[in-house]
């Protein structure tokens, strides 16, 4: 699939991205890719690249912009203390309030793509990025009309104030949350408060626990799991067909 590499203007500054399309050439429905903590990577772009295949026009962006870092090894990033704590720093970087102002920027630079169509938006995440993907939809609901979150982690934190449970009444677009099993990110009272709050919000949604570990849907994690791995393309297939107008399956 073709990549451009793109850059977006944000209020912080430039935020460097690629842009994954359909070989046609036309327009196509956009979607926003979250990447996981370890941020963005080949594995991401032939990521997107896939998704791109399906019909959309794809943005990867790097959601740490504003922190130039040396990438991670993912095979020994959380077992080696030192990288661990960098990785942790990264993230705590990423507050709510920059990730939305983000979002609002990836939107009006979707909006200006020739290579985009419609302006109804699916977003997707991966273990930081799934929570990502859940604000987007919670702070721009007239826009993001399907997203989804696979081995997300704090979904539904009780003392976050900015949680996207917190804000379900917002959403309007369709939701499908993966969940990992004996996730610590996202244990049970988080998945019940989740749970909870969609369904009292009227959102429609599923949210289903894969029996897999954390890091299920990303080729590179050391817990890919390729059966998940597989199920997650299907439910972001069928997600996208069904609430992307103009999608190639709609």
């Amino acid at each position: 699939m073709p990549r451009t590499s793109v850059t977006i203007p944000t209020p912080d500054g430039t935020c460097s991205a690629t842009l994954h399309t359909p070989a046609d050439g036309g327009g196509h429905p956009a979607v926003v890719l979250h990447a996981d903590a370890a941020g963005v990577r080949e594995t991401f772009a032939l990521m997107a690249d896939r998704l791109a295949g399906l019909g959309y026009a794809v943005l990867l962006p790097d959601a740490y912009y504003r922190t130039p870092f040396a990438p991670f090894d993912i095979a020994t990033v959380f077992s080696v203390p030192e990288e661990r704590q960098r990785l942790s720093a990264l993230m705590a970087s990423v507050t709510t309030e920059l990730a939305v102002r983000d979002m609002g920027a990836y939107l009006d630079f979707l909006a200006g793509r020739k290579e985009v169509s419609g302006t109804a938006v699916g977003s997707t995440g991966y273990c930081m990025g799934g929570k990502l993907s859940l604000l987007a939809a919670v702070h721009y609901p007239e826009r993001v009309a399907a997203a989804a979150s696979f081995h997300g982690g704090n979904l539904a934190v009780e003392d976050d104030e900015g949680s996207p449970y917190r804000l379900a009444d917002r959403i309007r677009a369709t939701v499908y949350v993966a969940a990992a099993q004996n996730d610590k990110a996202f244990p049970a009272d988080q998945y019940e408060r989740l749970e909870s709050a969609l369904t009292d919000a009227g959102v429609r949604h599923t949210l289903v626990t894969y029996p897999a570990e954390h890091g299920f849907a990303v080729s590179d994690n050391p817990t890919y799991d390729s059966e998940a791995g597989q199920r997650h393309w299907e439910a972001l297939a069928g997600l996208y067909a069904q609430n992307l107008p103009g999608s190639a399956r709609a």
